[in-house]
């Protein structure tokens, strides 16, 4: 039975994942069926206005956007805005709200989720890792186990930008040629809980450091993220971070033991495939040509192998190099996972 109504979502946070997913389901026009109701964010309504309008990123804002009373007009539509600081305070009934994307990072345990149920909110996803897999129901990365949802998951994730790029690339190959052992690092560009210039504001004393004068290392749970999408490689996966004095796009630096021999050819050409047709066809792409990293800015895939950098040493020794949009890329994956989620559970 189809529903009788758009589904209704509300974001919770609205920092730069949250802005990327109002602008990128207006930028993709009617592809979803859902509508984006509300958001909650503590920054004022001129602020909020402002921000959607403009962003130095990713540019202007492809549509109008105004204000009238509580609510942020996007395209005619009226997003209601929310300025709570808990999510105790919010009426969800009220708002006859579906799903809740919770943008603001501030809640990664099973409790804080359930802060949310309890006020009233049907089901959440998160757009980011949870503490651990106890703290949630399911963490999904697109194109690999989404089909696993039953409907049943009132607490969702949607992993990290760097696991979305890394899981599909890691299967693929563990799939082709098997992955001994692994090692990633992931060259991160600068994010808000960096200082512009050397502030007191971190326990990791790295991070008290200029985000626009240094490369600087930072923790990463993201072998511990991919171990848990692929748990036939836990205890293989080593992975390191560093941010770079860059506004956006990311990489992954890959390097793979691989079970069985192989060459760049036969690494490229699985890859390429895998982005051409099948599942991951809008998820992967596949490029030999010369980028750099703001090639990629606005790209809505979760990974771009760059087949130019594939190098092969000895019969088992691979490194690869995957471009994505740490924000952008991101944020596509939400509005995915939220309609495949909420069509799930409404079939439930």
């Amino acid at each position: 039975m189809a529903n009788a109504r758009p589904y209704r979502i509300a974001l919770n946070g609205y920092g730069r994942i949250g802005r990327c997913v109002l602008r990128a389901f207006y930028e993709r026009g009617a592809a979803f069926g859902f509508e984006i109701v509300a958001l909650n964010d503590l920054a004022d309504m001129a602020s909020l206005e402002y921000l959607t309008r403009f962003d130095s990123t990713h540019g202007r804002f492809p549509g109008e956007v105004g204000v009238d009373g509580d609510c942020l007009h996007i395209n005619g539509d009226c997003v209601k805005v929310l300025r709570e600081s808990t999510p105790e305070a919010i009426d969800w009934r009220a708002l006859g709200v579906d799903l809740v994307l919770e943008c603001s990072g501030a809640y990664n345990t099973r409790a804080g989720g359930q802060r949310f149920l309890a006020a009233g909110v049907p089901r959440v996803l998160f757009s980011q890792p949870m503490a651990s897999a106890s703290d949630i129901d399911a963490t999904v990365v697109m194109g690999i186990n989404h089909e696993q949802l039953n409907g049943a998951e009132t607490l969702v994730s949607n992993a990290s930008c760097t696991t979305n790029c890394g899981v599909p690339l890691l299967k693929l190959l563990n799939d082709a040629v098997g992955i001994d052992y692994a090692s990633i690092t992931t060259i991160h560009s600068a994010m808000n809980d960096q200082p512009v210039i050397d502030a007191y504001h971190h326990d990791d004393l790295r991070r008290t450091r200029s985000a626009f004068q240094s490369v600087i290392p930072v923790s990463t749970g993201l072998a511990k993220g991919i171990e848990r999408l692929l748990p036939e490689l836990s205890g293989r996966i080593q992975a390191k971070a560093v941010r770079v004095p860059t506004v956006n796009v990311s990489c992954l630096d890959i390097t793979l033991q691989t079970s069985r021999d192989t060459d760049a050819q036969t690494i490229n050409r699985v890859l390429r495939e895998a982005a051409e047709s099948g599942p991951l066809k809008g998820l992967l792409a596949y490029t030999e040509l010369p980028h750099a990293s703001c090639d990629f800015n606005h790209d809505p895939h979760s990974a771009i192998v760059d087949g130019s950098l594939t190098r092969v040493s000895g019969p088992r020794l691979v490194n690869l190099l995957a471009w994505f949009d740490n924000e952008w890329g991101f944020a596509n994956r939400m509005l995915e996972v939220a309609e495949h989620y909420l069509q799930v559970a409404h079939r439930a």
